[in-house]
Formats: C-alpha cells, structure tokens, sequence
C-alpha cells in the first residue's frame, strides 16, 4: 500500500470541511428554533391582557390556576382551554378551567400579565410567567427577577403605584 498524502489531506479536509456544516446547520436549526419557541414570541404589550401574537394564548399557555392551587408554574393543555379579555386561556385540568371561568378577575394576572414595578413606574412591560408571585391573593407577573423580588420586599408600594398609573396606561393599550 502507497502512502499518499494529497488524497488522505483531501480526505481528511472534506471530513472537516462536513463536519463544520453539519455543526452550522445544526446551531442554525437550535438559533431558529429558539427564535420561534413560545417563550421567545414576543408578546403583544399593545393589548389589555398581554397575549402572545403568534400563538393567541394569554401568559404563554401557562394555567393561571396552577399558580394558586399547585403554587409552581404548570404549562395548559390544548384540551382544557377556554377564551376570555380576547385571549385563549389554556389549564392543566377541567376543574383549573371552571375555577376560572367562574372567577376571571382572581384567577387572572393582575393588570392584563403587565409587571406591575414598571407599571408603577409609567411603563407597560409585558410579565414572564416563569416569574410570578401571589399577594393579596391576587397572581402578579414579572418581566424579571429583579422586579419579583422587589415587589415581594415591599408588595403595597408597588401596588400603589401601578394601580394609580394603571388606568391611563390601559387607555392607551388596544381593546
């Protein structure tokens, strides 16, 4: 056998050579896969109850109910879902759904899913549902962990404050 090194650095080069574009297709396909994801759709922050525009759904498909009964953040079923405020809301079981439909206005987040620290400060800012907390026995959203914990150190300034800016920030959110 002959040894000859133009063909095996060829060879080897074109392994390289694929190797590097399975490996950019490959982060191509997770970069644009998180592009698209639920949670990286950006949600409307022009509407009243914050809905994500791809999808319809209110607070990314999260059950609101969860958050009472179970006390963590549980992704609704497309079986249990039910539509109120002009948003698709989505529940992990029939009974998470009735609660709501019978009681909208305590199972849902607080100010449409807004942050309530940068509604205290005049600005809409839509809530990540993955940061959450319960005051008052009322749901509030979070755009950061910064503003939860805030909040949670000192819940009725910040209630004050978003409830007095509330009103004329949602006159100026869409219906």
């Amino acid at each position: 056998m002959e040894f000859r090194p133009g063909i095996a650095f060829f060879g080897m080069g074109a392994s390289l050579l694929l190797a590097g574009a399975l490996l950019a297709r490959h982060l191509l396909a997770v970069l644009c896969a998180l592009a698209f994801s639920p949670l990286a759709a950006q949600a409307a922050t022009t509407e009243r109850v914050i809905v994500n525009r791809y999808t319809g759904l209110a607070i990314e498909g999260f059950d609101p109910v969860a958050y009472f009964v179970d006390a963590r953040a549980v992704i609704g079923l497309p079986g249990f879902e039910a539509s109120q405020a002009g948003a698709v809301w989505r529940f992990h079981n029939e009974g998470n759904r009735a609660s709501f439909v019978a009681h909208p206005d305590i199972y849902g987040p607080q100010f449409g899913g807004y942050d309530p620290v940068d509604l205290a400060r005049g600005v809409t800012y839509a809530g990540n549902p993955r940061f959450w907390l319960i005051a008052g026995q009322r749901l509030y959203l979070f755009g950061r962990e910064e503003n939860r914990d805030a909040f949670a150190a000192d819940p009725e300034r910040f209630q004050r404050g978003a409830n007095s800016r509330w009103p004329a920030l949602e006159q100026q959110l869409a219906q």
